[in-house]
């Protein structure tokens, strides 16, 4: 297996991540409820978080020697994250971004298996890393249920 088998699973955890970075700060914006508060702040620090690593999965894809999809229409072919709706109860945005937070962590547990496959730790690392984190706010958003 190559870089480019790496790359192109790696594209589509950006895409993942660039959908899921927009439905969080959507639902951040527009929950309400008894829980507005806390969950308004939930959903902050989880988008918060993906901006960072938004930047370092491009950025680890051009080290392999690629170019980062940066648009829309890549993005829609490669994500496996659905779009959120804002008008959904608060209920109803917190379980579905639980469920994309195991979708995430699939997609980042299939680009492991082809990073382990070669031997890339760096790779390996930064997946590892951010499953760890996707696991965290799944369990952080089943908790506030």
């Amino acid at each position: 297996m190559s870089n480019k088998n790496i790359v192109e699973a790696l594209k589509v955890v950006l895409a993942d991540s660039q959908a899921l970075y927009l439905k969080t700060q959507n639902y951040h914006w527009n929950v309400e409820g008894p829980h507005f508060k806390s969950l308004h702040q939930l959903f902050e620090e989880q988008y918060t978080d993906l901006a960072d690593a938004i930047d370092t999965i491009a950025e680890l894809i051009r080290t392999l020697g690629e170019k980062a999809p940066g648009n829309w229409k890549a993005y829609d072919v490669l994500r496996t994250i659905r779009d959120g709706d804002e008008d959904a109860t608060a209920e109803v945005m917190v379980t579905d971004l639980a469920s994309d937070q195991s979708a995430i962590h699939e997609t980042l547990q299939q680009a492991l298996k082809v990073a382990q496959s070669i031997e890339n730790e760096v790779v390996i690392g930064i997946l590892v890393d951010r499953m760890s984190v996707h696991s965290k706010n799944r369990w952080m958003l089943n908790s506030s249920q």
